[in-house]
């Protein structure tokens, strides 16, 4: 090749290059996501008093394109507590302007939603709408409880999805009836499929599943988290045992098993008392990279950062490592 050719060529490549610009980014999405926020009982107190109980985490929220966390209350100041239940919450419509500072959606397929009955849960829905915070695991009828949620940014979509699989299932949504999303695992692979034909790059449930207190997902919990990863799922993420659960991958895909407590009061142990905030990166291919960041609540049931290691991944690595403040530590 003569050298007024490979300079033509090379000037040719050269211009070629200009007229593209610059290579551009894969586009990522950043999702936060934490476990139970329970706004009645202490922290109902903390925001009656003018405090913000999310405050101590407010920076680390912040830090992402989305945050997202499961309401595990109804907001209302109608209905009446279910005799059949131990336990009822409902907190004051005052913990909105709060709740909406902080967190962008939430996650109502929960054993505590429908805890002042059908009434109290479509007020829930009505103050919500009203006050702009996006919700899906629950709605008006059934296929608004089923319906996901849309997260986008830079053309990435992700659809989450949110259902609950602990008693009482008469929270569940009817063809007409105001509820949540029940965890039945031929509808919970139907609606990931139809996510999927939506258009979503990625698609994660969000589960309310497990026994309370117990530090090691169930069976029941494993088996489903693998055949909803087998049907198109990309990551999956749960909470409701009040502990955190551990993680592990499945097919390269992350599966984070309890978030544990987030904003809640009223617990003895201190494994009741952890959280995990859920830090995801996500792209078309898939969850990125993940890590935690362990939070401890203190009495009035106001998450604090904690030093503590907790579980991370990488995209590509079938192992789960611990990090501590975005930095892996040993084992």
């Amino acid at each position: 090749m003569s050298k007024s050719l490979k300079n033509t060529l090379a000037c040719a490549s050269a211009l070629a290059a200009l007229l593209a610009g610059p290579a551009q980014a894969e586009a990522q999405l950043r999702l936060n996501l934490v476990g139970d926020v329970m706004l009645d009982d202490g922290p109902g107190k903390v925001i009656a008093d003018g405090r913000d109980p999310f405050a101590p985490m407010a920076a680390l929220l912040a830090d992402a394109d989305y945050t997202i966390g499961n309401l595990e209350t109804p907001v209302a100041t109608t209905g009446r507590a279910m005799d059949s239940k131990i336990y009822t919450f409902r907190a004051h419509p005052r913990v909105l302007p709060v709740l909406k500072r902080h967190l962008h959606a939430v996650a109502l397929a929960n054993n505590h939603s429908g805890d002042y009955g059908k009434t109290a849960f479509s007020e829930t829905l009505a103050l919500l709408k009203q006050h702009g915070i996006p919700y899906f695991g629950g709605g008006a009828n059934l296929r608004e409880a089923h319906a996901p949620l849309w997260l986008e940014k830079s053309g990435l979509r992700v659809a989450l999805l949110s259902y609950n699989e602990f008693k009482p299932r008469a929270f569940e949504a009817g063809a007409q009836q105001p509820g949540i999303a029940w965890s039945e695992d031929a509808q919970v692979i139907s609606d990931i499929r139809a996510a999927r034909a939506a258009g979503a790059d990625l698609v994660i449930p969000f589960m309310h599943w497990g026994w309370e207190r117990e530090t090691t997902p169930s069976a029941r919990q494993r088996q489903l988290a693998r055949r909803m990863i087998d049907h198109g799922a990309d990551a999956v993420v749960g909470g409701h045992p009040h502990v955190t659960q551990g993680a592990e991958t499945y097919r390269g895909k992350p599966i984070i098993y309890s978030l544990g407590n987030f904003v809640f009061d009223g617990f003895d142990r201190q494994a009741e008392k952890r959280g995990w905030l859920l830090r995801m990166t996500l792209t078309r291919h898939g969850v990125a990279r993940w890590d935690t960041v362990a939070a401890d609540m203190d009495a009035e049931g106001i998450p604090h950062p904690a030093a503590h290691a907790s579980p991370c991944g990488v995209a590509g690595d079938a192992r789960v490592h611990a990090c501590l403040n975005g930095a892996r530590v040993a084992p």
